[in-house]
């Protein structure tokens, strides 16, 4: 993922970004979210490779990552509120 996915003060305001572009992740994983297919995508940015979109999916994964989920939160009686 470090090899593919860059973040720089200096590009895109610091966000998240596939290295050597001005594509943020957010982007992809949302365009992935609608529906747009893998292949769509490398065709729409043809600077992109199928790594490069992986890379994206494994960093918003890795963004995702939490050490209680809701579920648990509610089976231990939590009150997150």
């Amino acid at each position: 993922m470090d090899k593919r996915i860059s973040i720089d003060t200096k590009v895109c305001h610091g966000q998240a970004c596939i290295k050597g572009t001005r594509i943020p992740v957010h982007q992809i994983i949302r365009m992935l979210a609608n529906g747009d297919t893998i292949e769509e995508l490398i065709e729409e940015y043809p600077s992109i490779s199928r790594e490069d979109i992986l890379a994206c999916l494994d960093y918003a994964a890795s963004l995702a990552e939490e050490e209680l989920t809701p579920i648990d939160i509610f089976e231990e009686g939590v009150n997150i509120c």
